[in-house]
């Protein structure tokens, strides 16, 4: 079960197995300063903090509450947050919808409605109150107070996941990095040692600096020590990207919302052993396995991190480095769970977390695959009423099942047509001596048509990558 208490976030959990290198000596008293040990822990008797409440608030009288997509219902919403919730283990004790007139902005809820919850959460013994948006620094240490237990929103619970999911160094350099950017302005929560002052004279902090500012202070060099590592992470990923340049292989990107089935499809497609489990983050770290079409070809089949609707931008930029591999992809497969109530809304965030790479319709167009996943939990009427919409779409989309397999081989045959459409056809004529060249054609290319004169000269029709036609130009020309 996730540690919860301030001592324990993602961040504090990382500290000692992320960075192995002499510098971080100094850190082992870092959270000690910026977020000491206060409140029970899980299983003191004051109540504990596996134990939960779960609210989605919403604005009446308008279509959304703020921040959230009109299309999305609340009760959805309501279900979701529980879904995270339930992603680490925690015992969701009770959940509301609570529609608010105003939000108000020293505690976000109204005097009434903060009592209200504040009497559920005291009945029944509650260590922890989730809320369903983002709030304030002051609104959640107001909130916290009233209620007299810890309290996490949207960004701090999604952080949480990520803390517990991450397994490569570099996802944990991510969520870290976003643990403490998000951290940074929550310094004024609970902690009364905060307002301390601690006096000094030389280098150790200016006279009357309170412990918040040297915990601030602490933050930042920590943030930026955190930077120049993933700063060198993407240095990394950018030489892999260059060394699988150099092999004939396009890139098909999975991407979706999470819990849409992605790994799930991945490994169906690779045989890979991806986890996969009915939960929303199930996988977090980005996983690569090559995958040969029917055709023949070999492709570099990449499964992502899944989307979700406001998506902490602390993640988004920590996360960048990874999303990048997006980017290279030549077919992006958008993976959907069209057997959820709020298919439309989750496609809809994806889109706008694709636009913010600088993938929007017009970029992805002719490079884009729209996976309706889940058939296999569809009413027959619903199957029928699906089937009949992919039929009739103009762009490339294909109704499947990652579980049974149904429309998988379609599937494989739509991005075999994308990719040949990216491809170029360039006719060759090779001489006899150019046995090399002849191979490479063979080797990185997909020749449609040859024929072999008297004289022994070689005519190619083949069709090459953009980049392997540029590599093929550069070695006529030499």
């Amino acid at each position: 079960m996730a540690d919860l208490t301030p001592k324990g976030g993602a961040g504090a959990k990382l500290e000692d197995e992320l960075i192995e290198d002499p510098d971080d000596n100094e850190d082992d008293e870092f959270l000690d300063l910026v977020m000491p040990d206060e409140g029970p822990d899980e299983g003191d008797g004051d109540g504990g903090v596996g134990r939960c409440l779960v609210v989605h608030p919403f604005l009446k009288g308008r279509s959304s509450a703020a921040g959230q997509g009109a299309i999305r219902g609340h009760q959805a919403r309501l279900d979701e947050i529980v879904g995270l919730a339930e992603a680490i283990n925690l015992d969701i004790c009770a959940a509301e919808i609570v529609g608010l007139t105003d939000l108000r902005p020293n505690a976000y809820f109204g005097k009434g409605t903060l009592e209200r919850l504040g009497t559920i959460i005291k009945a029944q013994n509650l260590g922890l109150a989730i809320i369903d948006a983002h709030l304030s620094p002051v609104q959640q240490r107001n909130i916290e107070t009233a209620w007299e237990c810890k309290v996490l929103d949207r960004t701090g619970i999604i952080l949480e996941i990520f803390g517990e999911r991450a397994r490569t160094k570099e996802g944990r350099l991510q969520v870290e990095l976003a643990h403490m950017t998000y951290q940074r302005s929550r310094l004024v929560r609970s902690w009364t040692h905060l307002e301390r002052q601690r006096g000094g004279a030389g280098f150790m902090g200016g006279p009357g600096e309170t412990q918040i500012e040297v915990d601030r202070r602490l933050i930042d060099q920590r943030i930026d020590k955190l930077k120049r590592q993933l700063k060198e992470v993407k240095r990394t990923r950018e030489l892999h990207r260059a060394a699988r340049r150099k092999v004939p292989y396009p890139i098909v990107a999975l991407v979706g919302y999470t819990n849409a089935g992605k790994s799930t499809l991945f490994n169906r497609l690779t045989n890979a052993d991806v986890f996969v489990k009915d939960q929303l983050f199930a996988t977090l770290d980005p996983t690569m396995r090559t995958l040969e079409l029917p055709n023949g070809n070999t492709i570099i089949l990449s499964d992502t991190v899944g989307f979700i609707s406001d998506l902490p931008h602390e993640l988004v930029e920590a996360f960048h480095a990874t999303l990048e591999e997006v980017l290279e992809a030549e077919v992006v497969v958008h993976v959907r769970d069209i057997a959820h109530a709020d298919t439309e809304a989750q496609a809809a965030d994806v889109a706008g977390v694709l636009k913010t790479l600088g993938l929007d319709a017009q970029a992805l167009q002719g490079a884009l695959i729209e996976v309706r996943n889940k058939a296999d939990l569809l009413s027959e009427e619903d199957h029928a009423n699906q089937f009949n919409q992919v039929k009739r779409a103009d762009s490339p989309i294909v109704l499947i099942s990652a579980v049974s397999g149904e429309g998988v081989d379609e599937l494989l045959s739509v991005m075999e047509g994308l990719l040949s459409h990216a491809h170029q056809t360039l006719d060759v004529t090779l001489a006899p001596s150019e046995g090399k060249m002849l191979a490479w054609l063979y080797s990185h290319g997909d020749v449609v048509k040859r024929s072999d004169a008297e004289d022994g000269q070689i005519t190619l029709c083949v069709r090459l990558e953009p980049a392997n036609k540029q590599r093929f130009e550069q070695m006529r020309s030499k």
